[in-house]
């Protein structure tokens, strides 16, 4: 039993170390044991990776943020002619194939991650463009609106927030597909002009 406290309390120092987390004693501390009878063998219970209080404290500081960073589509495309200003689409990689915004670069919503983020994105002072399925309309095959709540850009937000990016601004109003100020790329953008 001794052998596998210390095996379990390694582990979570090299995990606590690969995820850079501070809070690594209270995880260990967490380390339980379990076990019902002396016939059975002892079960190591591990929590998870997963700390609700600390998503609540992090949207209650990403609100205050994110309400000064809600830019009208003027704006949005202003800021985005900036070479240093990234657009990012966390669509799925189908969506964003098929089409999205002239420019665009692509990571998968649930692909986000200390490492992916810092590939695409080195400087967590990069100003940072995002926009969802729920900032269009006109185009329920590329664009497929969510419930309001849950719309794509919600989590994004919180998620590069928390992640370190201090610079990320969202479109914040809602436009036809047909908007002539918006320009896509995309498969099926190059199949429309081809059939024209």
């Amino acid at each position: 039993m001794k052998y596998k406290l210390i095996i379990a309390a390694s582990l979570l120092l090299i995990l606590g170390a690969w995820m850079n987390k501070s809070d690594l004693n209270s995880s260990i501390q967490k380390v339980e044991f379990e076990s019902n009878s002396i016939d059975k063998p002892q079960t190591l219970f591990v929590p998870s990776q997963v700390d609700y209080e600390g998503f609540l404290e992090l949207v209650k500081k990403v609100k205050e943020i994110r309400r000064g960073k809600l830019v009208e589509l003027d704006t949005f495309l202003a800021m985005a002619k900036d070479h240093k200003t990234v657009i990012l689409d966390t669509r799925s990689e189908a969506k964003y194939k098929s089409k999205h915004i002239k420019g665009a670069v692509h990571l998968n919503f649930s692909d986000f991650s200390s490492t992916s983020l810092k590939n695409l994105i080195p400087d967590s002072d990069t100003r940072v463009l995002i926009y969802c399925n729920n900032n269009f309309f006109g185009d329920e095959v590329n664009f497929v609106l969510k419930s309001r709540p849950l719309a794509l850009n919600i989590p994004t937000y919180i998620n590069l927030v928390g992640y370190g990016y201090k610079n990320v601004y969202e479109l914040s109003d809602l436009h036809s597909i047909d908007d002539s100020q918006l320009i896509f790329e995309g498969k099926s953008v190059e199949s429309l002009k081809l059939k024209k």
